[in-house]
C-alpha cells in the first residue's frame, strides 16, 4: 500500500509516518520507483503499536522508540526489557520523601517482594502518598498492604501472559512486556472505575452517575 493508504487505515498522518522512519520507530518501505514507496501490513501493524504506546501508553516518542528496540531485540535479557518497559512510563516531577519510600519499601518487604532501590514504581507510589500527606492525609498510607496484594495479582496475570507467549519467541514475548506494562496501567485504570461502581452499589445501593 501507497503511504496514504497506510496512514489512512492507521488513523496517523503521513508527515507523522514519515517521522517516524526517520526516528527508527517504524522500518522503511520498499522503494518501488522514483517517488514511490510501498508498505505491508507489518506497517499497519507495528504503527498502531506506535500509536497505542503513545496516545494510550502515554510515552514520549523517544520512550517509545527504546522499548520498541528492547522488544525487537532478541538477544535482549528478558529482566532487562521489563525494567526499560517500566522506566519508559511518566515518573514524579520531583523527588519523594524519605519517610514515603521507607514506607512503601516497608510494605514491598512484608509482601515477600524482592525490587531493586531503582525500581520506578517505588518512587512513584512514595510519590502518591506524599501528595496526600500535603493535604493532611494518611489514610491512604493504610490500605497500602491491601493495594499490594492486588498489584501482586495483576502482576501474577501479566507475567502468566507472557509465560505463554515465550513458545512463540523472546521478541514475541518482549513484546508483550512492553505492550502489558505500558497499556496494562490504562487498562487497571478502567477496570478500577468499573470496580468502585460495583462495589459502591453493593455497599450503599448506588454508585457513579451515567
Amino acid at each position: 500500500m501507497r503511504i496514504a493508504e497506510l496512514a489512512a487505515a492507521s488513523g496517523v498522518s503521513a508527515t507523522s509516518i514519515k517521522w517516524y522512519v526517520s526516528e527508527g520507530l517504524l522500518p522503511p518501505g520498499e522503494r518501488t520507483g522514483y517517488n514511490q514507496t510501498e508498505y505491508g501490513n507489518d506497517h499497519l501493524t507495528r504503527l498502531r503499536l506506535i500509536r497505542s504506546l503513545v496516545e494510550v501508553g502515554g510515552l514520549s516518542v523517544a520512550a517509545a522508540k527504546d522499548v520498541l528496540a528492547a522488544a525487537d531485540d532478541p538477544a535482549h535479557p528478558f529482566g532487562d526489557t521489563l525494567g526499560i518497559a517500566q522506566a519508559s512510563l511518566p515518573r514524579p516531577t520531583s523527588p519523594p520523601s524519605t519517610e514515603s519510600l521507607a514506607r512503601v519499601a516497608d510494605v514491598a518487604r512484608r509482601q515477600g517482594w524482592v525490587v531493586h532501590d531503582g525500581n520506578p514504581g517505588l518512587a512513584a507510589a512514595a510519590a502518591v502518598l506524599d501528595r496526600y500527606l500535603a493535604l493532611g492525609r494518611d489514610d491512604l498510607a493504610a490500605v497500602l498492604p491491601a493495594y499490594a496484594r492486588a498489584a501482586e495479582v495483576v502482576a501474577e496475570a501479566d507475567l502468566d501472559t507472557v509465560s505463554k507467549k515465550l513458545d512463540a519467541g523472546p521478541a514475541t514475548a518482549a513484546q508483550t512486556v512492553v505492550v502489558g506494562t505500558v497499556l496494562g496501567d490504562a487498562l487497571l485504570a478502567g477496570l478500577r472505575r468499573m470496580a468502585q461502581e460495583s462495589e459502591s452499589v453493593r455497599r450503599f445501593g448506588t454508585g457513579s452517575p451515567s
